[in-house]
């Protein structure tokens, strides 16, 4: 309840005069989309290392919704399938430029969503990337059991996620345009007809590109204690997940990776191995059947049928 009153609190904040509540910025929060050694793995907002931030049950769920969101899999296992974290996607646990970065996204809320065909707040956006990006329905599994449930808007992870997202959000005014939100999209007259990508190509730039951090595999290689997310696979997001769908997934690739040299691709190269990676097996969502009810199944939705 006090998770759900805080929340509440920030966005209540958010809906204020940005003259009281918005702290206005002259550079972007983030961490520069240019990677370096240096800023490869930076988080300017830790709230692991933030003495401000006390040790009120609610600063302690700002810190589990961190780690959650960091190491998933260990920290919120009971809603993750495979061996993928928020991080993985959302670099610099969501504070990298142009890698789909999440400061200031709760002001954001409630956001028409296409696939659901309805409104949708922070909550359900969360459960969402558990249901399908942390494949949190393992094997496509139709119904939960006692030892399996699904995550839903009141469950405790769901909430420490929302928290450390609003804490992220403190100061930024509700719908706030954030310059940085919706840059990971390749530009529409740069797509390529799912028909037309070859994923023998996209393979073969996967081998000079890719490779040396996730493994000829997929699965990830161990650099230190880093090890990348697996891409495919029973590991991996299921077939449900917006990274399912090819044009996402090459804008993520696009303008994030390779990881140190994130831009080096060009748009028909991302299309071309997000084409070769989708082509892989992963787990499947069993709700596909109820997306979008309002409108035809994306082309680059390549799990879903037609």
């Amino acid at each position: 309840m006090r998770t759900t009153r805080f929340i509440l609190g920030v966005l209540v904040c958010l809906t204020l005069s940005t003259s009281s509540c918005s702290r206005w910025r002259e550079k972007s929060p983030l961490v520069s989309a240019s990677s370096t050694m240096v800023t490869a793995w930076n988080v300017p907002n830790n709230p692991l290392e933030d003495k401000t931030l006390g040790s009120s049950p609610l600063a302690e769920q700002v810190r589990w919704g961190y780690r959650i969101f960091v190491d998933t899999p260990k920290e919120a296992a009971r809603f993750t399938g495979g061996k993928v974290s928020c991080a993985n996607c959302h670099l610099n646990a969501g504070q990298r430029d142009r890698a789909l970065p999440v400061v200031g996204v709760a002001g954001q809320f409630p956001e028409y969503n296409n696939r659901a065909a309805r409104l949708i707040s922070l909550a359900d956006r969360v459960v969402d990337c558990f249901m399908r990006s942390e494949n949190a329905t393992r094997q496509g599994a139709e119904l939960a059991t006692p030892d399996h449930d699904l995550p839903t808007t009141t469950s405790k992870e769901v909430l420490a996620v929302q928290a450390y997202l609003a804490w992220l959000s403190k100061g930024y005014a509700m719908g706030q345009n954030l310059l940085w939100r919706g840059k990971n999209s390749i530009a529409q007259d740069k797509l390529i007809p799912v028909k037309n990508l070859d994923a023998e190509k996209g393979k073969a730039l996967f081998t000079e590109k890719c490779q040396s951090c996730h493994g000829a595999d997929g699965q990830g290689v161990q650099i230190g204690d880093k090890k990348a997310g697996p891409l495919w696979g029973d590991h991996s997001w299921n077939d449900g997940a917006g990274a399912a769908r090819v044009y996402t997934l090459a804008g993520i690739i696009r303008y994030a990776m390779p990881y140190l040299d994130p831009g080096s691709l060009t748009d028909e190269d991302a299309q071309h191995v997000a084409a070769y990676i989708n082509s892989q097996p992963r787990p499947h969502y069993p709700f596909k059947d109820r997306d979008y009810p309002e409108s035809k199944v994306p082309a680059d939705a390549v799990y879903y049928k037609r």
